[in-house]
């Protein structure tokens, strides 16, 4: 109890320090909806903090992305005296699907041009801003709808390369850039995607365009990097004469969200352990885990069914989940090989309670909304729109058999420390991560987000692996620990993966 009512008021006093770092610089915008025309996008508009805009920008965000992850960008741009538009694109956040990179160009596009008829940008005083995919979206507009520069931060690739096959590239063409582009790339980025950044501006034939490498910065971290907002301001004054010496923001809003989700972290520990704690009744759990080796043999040859299966038909196409659906028809043939090797061990460890199930289900739907809100408050749109919520049972179904397995592997939560438990678990997860991406280039099934969200899938793994223990210990039961593990992990997908 002791343990528990500490967890929890640490978890509070974070959660406290969260909500003071987050209001130390407010970010309020207003809400609108574009026009049908423009694919009725989610758009926070965020007015300059003198009243009087000197300039305006449109700032796109990158694939499994939303506008609520650009608000760093978009408030420095605020303090500059730009009026900023942020849209969510469709599939994304609050907008509507179906989402494609070239629908979502098209509509990014569609926005532009509404501004401009509704005389809320000057596009002569206008500069288009993107990150990845929302770089290449900036580039692409700027193509079709004259604005006076482009912004793009570390744009996702339009043209294929010695490790880019063509499913690897989002666009068909490879418009050249307009005048006045500037590219911004992180030094610790794929050296590959740099040259291309790099060949692309030798290539324009105006010499208004501009490449820059921010150190040590990766393709995430650019978007809440100082340095890339020191050469947005350096050529925003070049182009439009806006002032150097502003108000810059600061990181305290992101470190307002780590307090708060380390926080919420804290006090869902003893709120799952209370929730599971009476479900636990008679039930034995003496499962011992499987031979390592034996595993790891078995993931690897499950793994490569799997990806060939997948090369022929993506059985779960039908969720509309982009690349989402490639994920979870993955899980699910994994996860039944897996329970069809060990059919033995599966037999001894269907014990259950519906009292556990039921607790293990609350607890976490409740995790769900709770991680949602507070994303949604601080940094990232997480909470799950009505389609969204439509597509968690049949999403948690197909994680349900590998999370299963992994819970034979694994055992009784008592016969293995929870240290090995974590570890074991992120290297069942390695091997079939590494052959998904082995059937990227060589299957060439196109599956990028596998490779670019893979820090989101180990920071996840960990906390997930943690939550699912706890529910082990107070449960007893394989069964309502998978059942747990897997509407978390149906929660996460559909919060990353973008409607289709």
């Amino acid at each position: 109890m002791k343990k528990k009512l500490w967890f929890a008021l640490s978890g509070i006093a974070l959660l406290g320090l969260g909500f003071f770092f987050l209001n130390l610089e407010p970010y309020r915008p207003l809400k609108v909806i574009s026009s049908s025309a423009s694919c009725r996008m989610a758009v926070d508009v965020v007015e300059p903090i003198t009243g009087s805009p000197q300039g305006y920008a449109i700032l796109f965000h990158g694939v499994a992305a939303n506008r609520r992850i650009m608000s760093y960008i978009a408030q420095d741009l605020a303090n500059q005296s730009f009026r900023v538009f942020v849209p969510d694109s469709p599939g994304h956040g609050k907008t509507p699907g179906p989402f494609s990179p070239v629908h979502a160009s098209d509509c990014g596009e569609a926005l532009v041009r509404e501004l401009i008829e509704r005389h809320a940008i000057v596009p002569e005083r206008t500069i288009l801003v993107g990150h990845s995919m929302g770089g290449a979206i900036a580039i692409r507009a700027s193509n079709h709808v004259p604005v006076a520069g482009v912004i793009a931060i570390s744009p996702a690739p339009m043209r294929t390369a010695k490790l880019l096959s063509r499913e690897m590239v989002f666009f068909p063409d490879d418009p050249p850039f307009a005048k006045n582009t500037l590219i911004i790339t992180g030094s610790s980025e794929p050296e590959q995607l740099r040259a291309i950044s790099q060949a692309k501006v030798k290539e324009a034939v105006d010499g208004t365009s501009s490449y820059t490498e921010i150190p040590h910065a990766t393709h995430v971290s650019l978007i809440f990097d100082s340095g890339v907002l020191a050469e947005i301001r350096k050529w925003n004054h070049k182009l439009l004469g806006t002032d150097l010496d502003v108000i810059r923001a600061t990181h305290y809003p992101l470190y307002g969200y780590l307090c708060g989700l380390i926080g919420v972290i804290l006090v869902s520990v003893p709120f799952v352990s209370d929730i599971l704690g009476g479900a636990r009744k008679e039930l034995r759990d003496d499962a011992q885990p499987i031979n390592t080796t034996r595993i790891l043999g078995q993931i690897l040859v499950a793994s490569t069914i799997a990806v060939v299966a997948l090369k022929l038909w993506i059985p779960l196409k039908i969720l509309g989940l982009f690349q989402g659906d490639y994920l979870a028809s993955f899980a699910l043939i994994e996860g039944l090989l897996l329970l069809a090797m060990n059919s033995q061990q599966l037999k001894k460890s269907l014990g259950f309670t519906w009292s556990a199930l039921v607790a293990a289900t609350v607890g976490a739907f409740l995790l769900v909304l709770v991680f949602g809100l507070w994303f949604e408050f601080s940094f990232y749109e997480a909470l799950l729109t009505t389609p969204k919520w439509v597509r968690l049972s049949p999403l948690l179904i197909c994680f349900f058999p590998w999370l299963l397995s992994e819970e034979l592997f694994l055992g009784a939560h008592a016969t293995t420390s929870r240290v090995r438990r974590a570890i074991l678990t992120l290297a069942f997860r390695s091997i079939a991560w590494a052959i998904i991406i082995a059937a990227l280039f060589f299957l060439h099934t196109g599956q990028v987000l596998m490779m670019l969200l893979v820090l989101y899938f180990v920071l996840v793994s960990l906390l997930q692996r943690l939550a699912m223990d706890v529910v082990r210990r107070e449960t007893h039961s394989p069964l309502a620990a998978a059942l747990f593990g897997a509407i978390l992990s149906a929660g996460f997908a559909l919060a990353i993966f973008p409607l289709a």
